[in-house]
């Protein structure tokens, strides 16, 4: 007997909806946010339990306890609806998603074992993006006066010289955003070194970090961000979560051809690179690309990118094919748990 529930959380309460197999509405009711009073209303639901919730704050903390006490249980991100909303609305929702089969998205939840090194790397990931959105403010209050600063502008010791340029009350608020970029510089460096001692507990790091391109830091926040390869059957299911595929989109696809035939036509139009991603993987690989490309210039791949601008190719998508074939290297040393191998690469770089 399989009872599909659907499940709404919110910061206090969680309002669950059970329906049968047939689509028919057996029952809801309204639980407090609470691991006990959630793992109570689980197991009074008689039969094999089949259980949806949405992607939100609390998914990973629910996905954990709700887990061993269902026969399924699946974390989506719903599409978004039009018309009248509330929590028991969206709670039969999710049910009958998983009922039907009509859920498009489904999330991943990483193993415990992965916790701390999630965590390491989100705290590298926010306080990156909060120094770096301190710098651009920093700079946008002297360009804001007409002074283009050079880089020293982040350096205590150098920071002054540009300061004195501006005005009395912007320079007030230039010296507050120096403290503040102060303070965060070490706390990024006290991140990084985190992040880099927790992934030295994963042996994996340390062969994936072989690659071209990548390095330490970068297979650190990988390894955190995947979690297993076996996620991706083939490297353009991981390019496509990596947001190296290219979406397009086409209209009037068959025409006539001479002899009246049916014929496919031939012009489709290009839409870029699709936004359904994650977007630091995405990061990752193009930031492993331009290392080649600037760091590593004797390096095979880079003579392939090389070649291909002189094929008349646009630089971004010969940038982005360089992107794809490391993605497509590191995913294969995953799986095998081998170290780069550069004699391999000549078999890659061959195929179409």
């Amino acid at each position: 007997m399989d009872r599909y529930v659907g499940l709404d959380a919110h910061a206090e309460t969680c309002t669950l909806a059970v329906m049968g197999p047939t689509g028919k509405r057996l029952t809801s009711k309204v639980v407090e946010t609470n691991g006990r009073a959630l793992l109570e209303a689980i197991d009074g639901i008689p039969g094999r339990i089949h259980l949806c919730l949405e992607e939100g704050t609390q998914s990973t903390w629910l996905y954990e306890i709700l887990e061993p006490r269902v026969s399924e249980i699946v974390v989506a991100v719903p599409e978004e609806s039009k018309g009248s909303k509330d929590d028991l609305r969206d709670a039969w929702a999710r049910a009958d998603e998983l009922r039907t089969g009509r859920i498009r998205t489904r999330v991943y939840k990483a193993p415990k074992h992965l916790t701390a090194l999630r965590s390491s790397a989100v705290a590298y990931r926010m306080a990156t993006q909060d120094m770096v959105r301190v710098k651009n403010r920093l700079k946008a209050v002297l360009r804001s006066r007409g002074i283009l600063a050079e880089s020293d502008v982040y350096l205590p010791r150098s920071r002054t010289k540009w300061l004195k340029q501006l005005p009395e009350g912007h320079r007030e608020l230039a010296e507050w955003l120096g403290r503040e970029l102060d303070t965060l510089v070490p706390l990024r460096e006290e991140a990084e070194e985190r992040l880099l001692k927790e992934a030295k507990s994963h042996p994996i790091t340390r062969k994936l970090a072989t690659a071209p391109g990548m390095g330490p830091l970068r297979t650190a926040q990988l390894v955190a961000i995947v979690a297993t390869p076996h996620r991706f059957r083939t490297s353009r299911q991981f390019w496509s979560y990596s947001g190296l595929s290219i979406v397009t989109r086409s209209s009037s696809d068959w025409t006539r051809d001479k002899r009246g035939q049916w014929v496919r036509a031939e012009v489709q139009q290009t839409r870029g690179l699709t936004r359904k991603r994650q977007p630091m993987l995405k990061a990752i690989f193009k930031g492993a690309a331009t290392t080649i490309l600037t760091q590593l210039v004797d390096h095979p791949l880079h003579a392939d990118y090389q070649r291909r601008l002189q094929a008349g190719i646009k630089p971004n998508l010969a940038k982005l094919t360089l992107a794809r074939r490391i993605a497509a290297i590191v995913l294969s040393m995953w799986k095998h748990e081998e170290v780069y191998d550069p004699a391999r690469l000549k078999v890659v770089t061959d195929k179409p």
